[in-house]
């Protein structure tokens, strides 16, 4: 077999590529060049130079595409499925970089090194003004427990520090038995002394840092930020900084980047760097071995450990579970932004003729959904069950399979420190999918688009109120369903709109006389 290495990657990689495989190392090639010689590899390695598109895919007889990194925006996944080549990347290899350079973040604000290498150079000796804070027994805040957070507690404990957490997805017990306390996001922002971020950002995380939460940290907190722009509201941090109620900050990455206009960068008390915190050269190294062993795995017909995409569904199966392998994800997805709490467990119960088939892609389908929204790294159907247990979740497949001939419903249940939930689909003639309960409600949503859900007591005019505040921000509802437990008794509405509804529009839902939530959900 051979093998395709198209951009520069660190000779550790190739070394192992070359160990039972022909190698070719053929940089800076146009699309069409490729093209001409694309038929005679079998793999094909890439960084982020390589642009691997449809036309390139389809000239193709590739088993494997290897990405040495993170990301694959170059590569074009929807192509490569169809055509039945697995996509491999290296995920993990920049952890150790993003952990050490968070900590040496830490200690630079800690002890303002940067300013004061700045006045020595200036041929200064002014000690006074450079008196820093010791890390030994002050309390960290970890937002977010991942693989580089997780990391970064480590290294915190070692250097003596209280390490207090937030991560509504992580199980108590999986992290407190290593020293890691574990509490609500509020509570590590009022006790913490430093606080650092290791979530990716989302709807969710988007400025889930604002002025309300700045003001509930300790006088003069430290920030750091070493993990997505956009998690911080960096005006709100701007204010605190000058006012002095933040002490200093260090961040690596910025809302919008090059941060070169942003007033932050000017502040005496705001360590920079320009997003390096994957750039050493032993991640360099690790991502091209890890997605070197991968590709190896790949060609040999082994498991792999950093699949982006597979196709595990026997063909003649595949067009009667597909549309049960879509709905499941959307069940899942659809929970997760509807609720939060830490999941200990998923169990995917299935009913009626979808039983005579493998579901195991099914309920994969449904914790990829499930995942999606909450994790850094990509779910898909092949790592979403690693990712789950990884995570402590317990997940459990059940058929009643009384009679295969009814139609197929999957019932997703999920139980969190906050109690159960569960959400059932089915799949009607011509593939439709539906959404048919949410907990005790009873409801017939399409899941596509847009859809406001809101919980309210059951009264007259609530509907209408609801749809004269969203006529009056000029956004469209599709459709409209509610489900009740009772008469007069608590109600879910579902909208279906044809345009996303604003955090304003929202909020003013919310303020409505009766209405005790309302989530905006996009499928």
């Amino acid at each position: 077999m051979r093998i395709l290495v198209s951009d520069d990657l660190a000779h550790e990689g190739i070394d192992i590529l070359k160990q039972g495989f022909d190698v070719d190392v053929k940089t800076n090639l146009s699309e069409e060049q490729l093209m001409e010689i694309i038929q005679d590899y079998d793999a094909l390695v890439v960084r982020s130079a390589t642009k691997v598109t449809k036309n390139i895919i389809d000239k193709s007889n590739l088993k494997v595409i290897g990405r040495a990194g993170v990301g694959v925006d170059n590569i074009d996944i929807d192509s490569a499925t169809r055509k039945g080549i697995l996509v491999v990347n290296a995920p993990e290899g920049n952890t150790i970089a993003a952990s050490e350079h968070t900590v040496a973040l830490l200690m630079a604000a800690a002890r303002n090194i940067p300013a004061a290498v700045a006045s020595l150079k200036s041929k200064k000796w002014d000690r006074k003004s450079f008196v820093g804070v010791e890390l030994r027994g002050k309390t960290l805040g970890v937002v977010g427990l991942g693989r580089i957070g997780k990391d970064v507690a480590y290294k915190a404990i070692g250097l003596g520090m209280n390490v207090l957490a937030y991560d509504p997805y992580v199980i108590k017990d999986h992290v407190e038995n290593i020293h890691i306390k574990v509490a609500d996001l509020e509570t590590v922002i009022k006790e913490a002394d430093f606080i650092t971020f290791h979530v990716p950002l989302t709807k969710t995380t988007y400025h889930m840092i604002d002025k309300e939460r700045i003001a509930m940290m300790k006088d003069k907190v430290i920030i750091i930020n070493c993990a997505r722009g956009g998690i911080i509201d960096e005006t709100a941090l701007y204010d605190a900084l000058v006012s002095g109620k933040v002490a200093a900050c260090a961040l690596d990455v910025f809302e919008h980047e090059p941060p070169l206009e942003s007033p932050l960068i000017d502040l005496p008390n705001v360590i920079a760097t320009p997003h390096l915190g994957a750039s050493t050269a032993e991640a360099q190294v690790n991502v091209a071995v890890d997605v070197a062993k991968d590709i190896i795995r790949a060609l040999k017909g082994e498991m792999v450990k950093n699949p982006v995409n597979m196709i595990t569904v026997r063909p003649e199966e595949y067009n009667e579970i597909k549309p049960f392998i879509e709905l499941a994800e959307k069940m899942g997805s659809l929970y997760t932004q509807l609720k939060n709490g830490r999941i200990s467990e998923v169990e995917m119960i299935y009913t009626g003729k979808i039983t005579r088939f493998d579901v195991k892609p099914i309920t994969t389908a449904g914790i990829k959904g499930i995942l999606t929204n909450i994790l850094e790294i990509p779910a898909n159907l092949v790592n979403a069950y690693f990712l789950a247990k990884e995570r402590g979740i317990k997940i459990i497949e059940k058929k009643i399979s009384k009679d295969q001939d009814a139609p197929g419903n999957v019932i997703l249940k999920i139980t969190t420190d906050k109690g159960v939930g569960s959400v059932s689909g089915t799949v009607f003639e011509k593939n439709e999918q539906r959404i048919i309960a949410v907990d005790d409600y009873k409801i017939d949503l399409i899941p596509k688009g847009y859809a406001l859900m809101s919980f309210h007591r059951d009264r007259p005019g609530i509907v209408g109120e609801v749809g004269n505040l969203l006529g009056r921000n000029d956004i469209n509802i599709a459709y409209m369903q509610l489900g009740r437990k009772s008469f007069r008794g608590e109600a879910l509405m579902v909208l279906g709109t044809d345009e996303e509804i604003p955090e304003n529009v929202l909020d003013e839902i919310k303020k409505i006389k009766d209405v005790s939530d309302a989530v905006f959900i996009k499928f």
